[in-house]
């Protein structure tokens, strides 16, 4: 109870300084600088969020009265009480007055919490950063200050030939660039004037965290002048990372007093290209010279950000997208994709067991799809999803090939594969009931996540138990993402053609092409059953009356029978009654015709950790689609014994994996 109080007043006190921040903004017309440029959640979530919680509330805390010292824009803290620690840093740029740095702060704060359970998180404005994570090494010493993610953000407008923002730009920030970690404190403001017609004038600004090395500091600002070459010849631009910031414009936007002399900190005897330029036209007038600066030039505007990083492949931070990896590498890694590292066949290719160079291992999905220019942009845009979506039961994608013979991606590996060899293979009746159990639950919260926690809602669509992957304790990783659709905001539902797996699909998808986040919750009932029977969805026992798992389990609901669907390899001793009750009416839920009554995956996540007796809920008869037979069996009766209406229609146009 102290705890919840405390969290409470902490959060309380954090609106109050956010809302006072906001008052003050208004009074005074200051400018914070709040403009964001960039922001990103890690890879993983925390385990208890009470004390993930009252660990970020505290350093934030911590951050907000080290800047109240206005002589102060950088600060660090830590709070490591429990588990899930949390290490954090805020910096604001040198020119901001003490208010306006609290300001940026405090939207900075209101900003990172859309991370929510994010163990790891970064805000990025004009005006100032914030970033925390969850583990200290390398956060505060900042070793490694260029992480992938930095970009450059331009402005639209373009100067005039007669402005020559470009010339002054240039100089400008190639100045910053090799000032700026040699200051104290690694900031620098600074302007280039330009001599000519409306003598232009370019602002420009760079600064790296205080907690960086010189050395740290020039490699980040190395790269940030790289990417920056792309928004000239506009009139502004940002160069953003999290170990540093590098900006320019047409405009000022930073008082004149807080111009910092660089000429000290330049190399002597280099002096600036233009000056290099007007001496050398001056003195020789040599078409050569002329000719070797253009080419210098040309070369320097056509640089590319290096956007993709090669390395240790599990080394990544926790901010870190995909790494790219070389085809070689993977190849020697699989010996040659032989068929003793293969691990399983899938729609969307065969999937291999890999050991790279570091010893680590990992799999490798070869994709069996071609290299066409759709091809490769499905590839790319697959791959920027999956790296995107971090949950504790969702398959973490680590890395991808697309240089090769074949697009490859690369997963972690789960060492005990897929869920269905454990309930219809070789090792079927290997799984106890709280195996089974942990595993129908974290499912549900593997798509929940999809569904309502991440930003935008995705659709998995091949929901099934090849698809569900075990880890070491028995925990489920939802894989396999070749078939996700997003689903846009403002859409209750998507009309394409139908692509998944028959036996697990819902009918308003396999039937109208209608597709919904409800359509995974469908897969999931079925899924369900599976895990609770032991008998595949599409599959008709012998020693039955010729049902499938669907329409058995509801006869069975109906007649109060529920035990009778229960694995016969599990101990009857190792469950409870009411237990396989629960669990048999959620996946009757997820199974009912119309997608209006199928609950939400969070409500079954709800439903999965309530505990006490179980409110039994009106159910209406499932509808199944029959992978084999090609027919779909639709009954609208209910479970009170009312009339039904039956029809069946051919669905001969659909095909399974």
């Amino acid at each position: 109870m102290m705890k919840v109080m405390m969290n409470k007043k902490i959060l309380t006190t954090l609106s109050i300084i956010t809302i006072s921040q906001i008052w003050w903004w208004a009074c005074v017309g200051a400018d914070p600088q709040i403009n964001l440029l960039n922001e990103g959640c890690s890879n993983y979530n925390a385990t208890s969020l009470s004390n993930f919680h009252a660990n970020l509330n505290a350093t934030f805390l911590d951050l907000k009265a080290q800047l109240l010292d206005g002589s102060k824009h950088f600060a660090t803290a830590q709070q490591a009480k429990g588990s899930d620690p949390v290490y954090a840093m805020t910096q604001c740029r040198n020119y901001l007055s003490s208010a306006d740095c609290l300001s940026c702060f405090a939207a900075a704060v209101s900003q990172i919490r859309n991370c929510s359970a994010s163990n790891g998180a970064r805000v990025i404005y004009d005006g100032c950063f914030l970033r925390y994570e969850g583990r200290a090494s390398g956060f505060f010493d900042q070793t490694v200050a260029t992480l992938p993610g930095n970009e450059a953000r331009c402005e639209n407008q373009t100067g005039s030939p007669a402005t020559n923002i470009t010339a002054a730009a240039e100089e400008l920030l190639m100045d910053l660039q090799v000032a700026t970690p040699k200051i104290n404190g690694f900031f620098a403001a600074s302007k280039e004037v330009v001599s000519g017609s409306g003598n232009t004038t370019a602002y420009g600004v760079a600064q790296c965290a205080e907690t960086t090395t010189e050395t740290g500091c020039q490699d980040c600002l190395k790269v940030a002048y790289t990417n920056i070459q792309s928004c000239l010849p506009g009139t502004g631009g940002r160069a953003v990372d999290a170990g540093c910031f590098l900006r320019y414009s047409a405009t000022s936007f930073f008082p004149d007093n807080q111009t910092t002399n660089i000429t000290p900190f330049l190399d002597q005897g280099g002096n600036s290209r233009k000056k290099a330029i007007i001496i050398g036209v001056v003195v020789g007038g040599v078409a050569l010279i002329l000719l070797t600066v253009g080419v210098l030039i040309y070369f320097r505007l056509s640089r590319k950000p290096n956007t993709v990083r090669r390395g240790d492949i599990l080394g990544a931070t926790e901010l870190q997208g995909p790494v790219n990896y070389k085809y070689k590498d993977l190849k020697s890694a699989t010996a040659n994709f032989s068929d003793a590292n293969k691990l399983g066949e899938g729609g969307f290719g065969d999937v291999y067991k890999a050991t790279l160079n570091n010893g680590k291992t990992v799999a490798v999905k070869k994709l069996a799809i071609l290299q066409s220019d759709r091809a490769m942009t499905s590839f790319e845009n697959e791959v920027k999803l999956i790296s995107n979506v971090h949950h504790r039961n969702l398959i973490r994608l680590l890395g991808c090939c697309s240089k090769g013979p074949e697009l490859l991606l690369i997963y972690e590996y789960m060492a005990n594969n897929s869920l269905d060899k454990f309930l219809f293979g070789e090792k079927r009746g290997f799984l106890n009931w709280k195996q089974r159990n942990d595993i129908i639950f974290g499912t549900a919260r593997g798509l929940a996540y999809l569904h309502e926690e991440f930003h935008v809602c995705i659709i998995h669509r091949d929901i099934k138990t090849s698809n569900i992957l075990l880890d070491d304790g028995f925990q489920p990783r939802i894989a396999d993402f070749g078939l996700a659709r997003l689903l846009p905001e403002d859409q209750t539902h998507l009309s394409t053609r139908f692509a998944g797996t028959l036996g697990y699909t819902a009918p308003e998808y396999a039937l109208h092409g209608q597709l919904s986040e409800k359509v995974d919750t469908y897969s999931y009932g079925v899924v369900v059953l599976e895990i609770v029977s032991g008998q595949k969805s599409c599959e008709i026992k012998s020693d039955t009356t010729g049902e499938f798992l669907l329409e058995k389990a509801w006869k069975l609901y109906e007649n109060g029978q529920h035990l009778e669907l229960v694995d016969e390899t599990l101990d009857p001793n190792d469950y409870e009654a009411e237990d396989v009750k629960k669990m048999v009416e959620i996946a009757l839920m997820c199974t009912q015709s119309s997608p209006a009554l199928r609950p939400t995956m969070t409500e079954i996540v709800v439903l999965l950790k309530s505990t006490g007796s179980w409110v039994n809920r009106p159910l209406t008869r499932p509808v199944f689609v029959d992978s084999d037979h090609k027919r779909v069996r639709v009954d609208t009766s209910t479970s009170t014994g009312s009339s039904s209406s039956n029809a069946t229609a051919s669905i001969s146009q659909f095909s399974g994996r």
